[in-house]
């Protein structure tokens, strides 16, 4: 495809830079050069020199020197910035998911909806830029106040990964810009050039927002893991959000942790579905379908587990073969095409391990999991959605594969079917469907879904900006996007206020006249 220049930095003759900050901060990446390669047909998309270790000092310098003028400017006018960059994102959201099908392989009407999120968060912080809120506590005190206020933080360090190249970083980024926080990114060098667009709206944005908005303000550093790891252990960025694998995720935490900064996680999913016998059964084949397969199983809320029980399994079974039979898998950016292509070869070889797997513990393949190589792009992994039925959750069932493989499982009664549901180390998204209100209510309530995401007569994909976006146990217990979640983006100060002559302590302490 022709890149989008009018949206991309300017390149290094056919090179781009990994390094890109405000002016007047150093631009210059000084590492190797690489090629990532579009999912879609394997070809090069572009070729980028990645910043080094030592220049992610450089770009924590910037963001740090521009945290010193943002945090004094009044939220509501940080909120002006982010409407700005809104407005730019609207008028140029075809060309930005153009970015993401081709470096991440996601079908079109994916790859705008994740587009229509950034516009949709950028719209949510515009608000919230008017809500940063505190609270006035009641003091024992006479003439005295006691409140509690919210301020910047500082910098925040982003670290995403390929699938939503550009929704998490704007779920952080747009929520930490109204908070008074500059932003530091790490992508996945799978996607550098959707990562340069994404800062290059910021900065274009910035430069009609005029002089307020600071050099260092919006930073992209694209490299490897060592990149990663020095923006974790920079003492001058008081959080790191990071996405990704569980490893990748323990290993930020013990590093941040160790130099008592916060880390805020989004990791693994291997999320799950109960359908009972009351279930609305058109609404949930439709529902399982997205969910499984939808990115070619590759978000963090695909749906991996199905527990179906036994009165209407068959019927399920028969159903979701043929709703699988059906579904068009090819060039994502073609009209039509519902299952793109996995991310590369690595994956394929992880599918069908895990397939092995299944077998190996009692699993029948139900249909799918095979390589497809008729009318599709060559050079790209495509493949067949799989689903396997197993006679109990076995230990594979623990693990997540990052590909469009679902395993099914039969169960006689509801509360084991939650047990099953909880029995894994992941926590992040999870749906029931029933009519049994009963259930619902169980469902979602303190002895139902252990996840951060119940959803009930829906898929465990496609979440809202308006909520919190998070999971539990090995999926991190990290929230972004709505709710409450800007309050880990800034620091909390309690004030108490003499107005008064005397001065009583708290817990009617005497000390001596």
């Amino acid at each position: 495809m022709q890149l989008p220049e009018h949206i991309l930095p300017p390149a290094d003759g056919d090179t781009f830079s990994g390094l890109w900050a405000l002016d007047p901060y150093p631009r210059g990446a000084a590492g190797e050069v690489f090629s990532p390669c579009s999912p879609i047909d394997g070809k090069p998309t572009c070729q980028i020199r990645a910043a080094t270790a030592p220049q992610v000092g450089d770009a924590v310098m910037a963001a740090e020197h521009a945290f010193r003028q943002w945090r004094t400017v009044p939220a509501p006018r940080r909120g002006e910035l982010v409407r700005l960059i809104g407005d730019l994102v609207r008028e140029n959201k075809s060309k930005l998911a153009e970015l993401i099908t081709l470096e991440a392989g996601k079908i079109r009407p994916e790859a705008e909806g994740e587009i229509q999120e950034w516009i949709d968060v950028c719209e949510f912080a515009v608000g919230l830029s008017r809500q940063l809120h505190g609270l006035t506590i009641a003091t024992e005190r006479p003439e005295h106040s006691l409140i509690e206020q919210w301020h910047p933080l500082g910098p925040v360090g982003v670290i995403s990964a390929f699938n939503f190249p550009a929704a998490v970083w704007a779920w952080n980024a747009m929520i930490g810009l109204v908070c008074g926080d500059p932003i530091v990114w790490k992508p996945s060098e799978q996607t550098p050039l959707i990562a340069l667009a994404c800062n290059q709206i910021v900065t274009l944005a910035a430069a009609r927002f005029g002089s307020d908005a600071p050099s260092g303000l919006s930073t992209v550093v694209i490299g490897g893991a060592d990149v990663g790891a020095a923006l974790a252990s920079d003492p001058r960025v008081p959080l790191v959000s990071a996405t990704g694998s569980v490893p990748m995720g323990r290993s930020v935490a013990q590093v941040v942790a160790s130099r008592l900064g916060r880390s805020l996680l989004e990791l693994g999913g291997n999320n799950g579905m109960i359908v009972t016998p009351s279930a609305d059964l058109d609404m949930a084949i439709r529902a399982i379908t997205f969910a499984a397969v939808g990115t070619c199983g590759q978000r963090c809320t695909s749906l991996r587990r199905l527990f179906v029980h036994e009165s209407v399994y068959d019927e399920l079974v028969e159903r979701l073969q043929k709703a699988y039979s059906s579904l068009p898998i090819g060039d994502p950016r073609e009209d039509g095409t519902l299952v793109g292509p996995l991310v590369d070869e690595a994956s394929f070889d992880k599918m069908q391990a895990s397939l092995a797997a299944a077998h190996d513990e009692g699993g029948h393949l139900l249909c799918g999991g095979d390589r497809v190589f008729d009318d599709v792009p060559e050079g790209g992994v495509y493949v067949q959605p799989a689903i396997v039925r197993l006679p109990r959750q076995t230990p594979i069932m623990h693990e997540e594969t990052f590909a469009p493989l679902m395993y099914m499982v039969a169960y006689e009664n509801f509360d084991d079917a939650i047990e099953m549901h909880n029995a894994v180390p992941q926590g992040l998204s999870s749906a029931i469907f029933t009519n049994d209100m009963r259930e619902a209510h169980k469902f979602i309530g303190p002895a139902g879904s252990d996840c951060g995401l119940a959803g009930v007569n829906i898929g465990t994909s496609g979440a809202e900006i308006g909520g919190a976006f998070g999971g539990e146990k090995e999926t991190g217990g990290g929230r972004e996007s709505g709710s409450d979640s800007w309050k880990q983006y800034m620091r909390r100060t309690t004030c108490t206020i003499n107005y008064g002559t005397a001065l009583p302590l708290a817990q009617g302490i005497r000390f001596g006249d």
